[in-house]
């Protein structure tokens, strides 16, 4: 039974029983990623910026004989953002190849065409039985990040540290746990905005607007989900010249998320890239006594990027896509299919 569901008002045996589906599915399919945790989970299913709507949908087993309610097998929601309509499916591996996979997507592809929505993308994640899944449905592939994974303990920190000096002369770094103070935020949003690369993924978009910025890093915090800031100061102007983000959600805080790494194109050669990272690091080891991991996407052209995170540790783990297909052609699609 597909049913519309509201992790506000779910009870605390739903959400549990979301996360042991969840974790069922990166068991199977991520195997080295770590479980997830039920500390803020309804938070981080529920809460959304300000314009954006998320709509979910769980498929529940029968009830058991002794009348108590049935294991949650499927989730869907779609947040709906901009002009596209952004999916997220989980089946617990026992279910699948039921078709509860396509009635999942079918009922949020419905409601999204109902909203006006022309387009639904999803982010899929490389081997894993998923790129079958959507590609039989008619997605096509729009672009393609490589995950990378560095394991703290393979650190050579006294090397670390000398990469978070190795910055030029007339630039200093700061570290700001929780976001950059709000005297910066107009400075941050410019750096963001004036090295905006159009060929960034749309499912997951930055903030460039300082407003947007204060709402998007409420919204981290309103999630479980602490935010982490190094920048790099141009110390004549005070400007930003560059800023890393890395994130550590409470639902799995043994692996941190980096989120942007920007280096403002007039502030590039001084060493800015690989010390502001060096530098969240050193500060990471000291902040978060339970972080092991961090995990990382750059997209597969951004080669000095990709060299900096190989210099750090960071090895290559997975292809990570996104998705994309027109919402009427897919609910026709599934219809015809069933």
């Amino acid at each position: 039974m597909v049913r519309e569901w509201d992790p506000r008002t779910a009870s605390s045996a739903e959400i549990a029983s979301l996360l042991d589906t969840l974790n069922a599915v990166l068991a199977a399919d991520l195997p080295r990623d770590p479980p997830w945790r039920e500390i803020s989970m309804r938070e981080y299913l529920a809460e959304v910026m300000p314009g954006e709507r998320r709509i979910s949908w769980v498929a529940q087993a029968e009830k058991a004989a002794d009348g108590s309610p049935g294991a949650i097998l499927g989730h869907v929601h779609v947040l709906l953002l901009g002009d596209i309509g952004v999916l997220e499916v989980l089946v617990h591996p026992s279910a699948r190849r039921t078709g509860l996979g396509r009635s999942l997507v079918l009922t949020a592809a419905r409601r999204a065409y109902q909203e006006g929505f022309q387009s639904i993308g999803v982010e899929v994640v490389g081997d894993t039985p998923a790129i079958a899944f959507y590609e039989a449905l008619g997605f096509s592939k729009e672009f393609v990040e490589t995950r990378s994974v560095l394991d703290l303990s393979g650190v050579d920190w006294a090397e670390l540290a000398e990469m978070a000096t190795g910055i030029g002369a007339g630039y200093h770094l700061e570290f700001h746990p929780g976001g950059p103070p709000d005297e910066l935020i107009d400075a941050y949003a410019r750096a963001k905005a004036e090295v905006r690369d159009v060929e960034d993924g749309e499912l997951r978009p930055s903030s460039y607007d300082p407003q947007r910025l204060r709402d998007s890093l409420d919204c981290l915090h309103r999630r479980g989900m602490k935010p982490y800031i190094v920048l790099a100061l141009h110390e004549q102007t005070g400007e930003v010249a560059g800023l890393t983000e890395v994130v550590v959600p409470a639902q799995h805080p043994t692996r941190a998320d980096q989120y942007d790494t920007i280096v403002v194109q007039d502030h590039r050669g001084y060493g800015i890239d690989r010390a502001i990272k060096a530098r969240m690091l050193m500060e990471l080891r000291s902040t978060e006594a339970q972080l092991a991991e961090v995990q990382t996407w750059n997209a597969q052209a951004n080669e000095a990027m990709l060299k900096v995170n190989a210099e750090l540790g960071y090895r290559p783990d997975r292809e990570w896509c996104e998705y994309s297909i027109d919402v009427a052609e897919l609910v026709h699609r599934i219809d015809a299919g069933r």
